[in-house]
């Protein structure tokens, strides 16, 4: 599971692959890299995978990651990004997994989704609104 968190806590993009190599990790940091979110980044933090300074360096050559961006494989620095990952992880892990790929993509996909509106991504419905938080749900959803 990729995830993309800016310095706010605020979730930018996710992406769930089968594998974890250079060419998911390509992949991602396009994907990124063209969701609409405001600057361009100055910096990407990220663990100690492998695939990650090398997938980086070919992006950048590309021309599709800026010149001036940096990759940062900091232990500590990547705190921000685990702990938006560990409110996905506590729903996960009672579930025991999943039956396969796909089941496992759709349903990250709609915990990332009811996340997102939780911590107020959403134009509208702020942080806190628990009730505004849920009619729009239900609404997205079609239940009201």
């Amino acid at each position: 599971m990729y995830r993309a968190v800016d310095p706010n806590g605020q979730t930018i993009d996710f992406m769930l692959s089968a594998k974890r190599d250079g060419r998911s990790a390509k992949r991602f940091f396009r994907k990124v890299i063209q969701t609409p979110h405001g600057a361009p980044p100055y910096a990407m933090t990220v663990d100690k995978n492998p695939a990650y300074p090398a997938a980086f360096e070919q992006i950048r050559s590309e021309g599709i990651i800026p010149k001036c961006c940096k990759l940062r494989q900091i232990r500590n620095l990547n705190n921000i990004v685990e702990q938006d990952h560990r409110f996905i992880k506590r729903l996960v892990n009672p579930g025991m997994g999943f039956g396969s790929f796909w089941t496992a993509k759709n349903t990250l996909a709609g915990f990332e989704a009811m996340n997102m509106i939780r911590k107020g991504q959403v134009s509208g419905v702020p942080r806190g609104d628990i009730l505004g938080q849920a009619r729009f749900a239900s609404s997205v959803l079609g239940l009201a």
